[in-house]
């Protein structure tokens, strides 16, 4: 089984800055592609950025592009979200996912595993 395993997400003030990492293990090896995806209260869940494990190519969400930056490090197996300019709408769950299938995508349909997810808060 693959397993995902998110950690830094936590309590921030208005144009402060937070990253958030993902660990990945098991069948999680064999994903395409990484991809952090956000949900807060009353939403639908949305895609925020994805990164391919080789090559690294990225595609982020309108909302983030700019102010966040998806990053990976294949030797730890472990994905990263470096979050900047942090706005009080940016406060939601942050789940982290991967994707078996060769396309870098932004539709959650498309990733095979999740984890458990992290709570990013942004103070106004």
């Amino acid at each position: 089984q693959g397993q995902l395993v998110e950690s830094g997400g936590g309590l921030v003030q208005a144009g402060g800055s937070l990253s958030v990492s993902c660990a990945a293990s098991g069948r999680t090896f064999s994903s395409y592609a990484m991809g952090w995806f956000r949900q807060a209260p009353g939403k639908e869940r949305e895609f925020v950025a994805a990164i391919k494990w080789s090559g690294g190519g990225t595609y982020y969400g309108n909302s983030v592009k700019g102010r966040f930056t998806i990053s990976r490090d294949y030797a730890k197996n472990t994905v990263y979200l470096q979050m900047n300019s942090l706005k009080p709408e940016d406060t939601a769950v942050y789940y982290c996912a991967a994707a078996t299938r060769p396309r870098l995508s932004s539709s959650w349909s498309d990733y095979d595993y999740w984890g458990q997810g992290t709570q990013v808060t942004v103070s106004s």
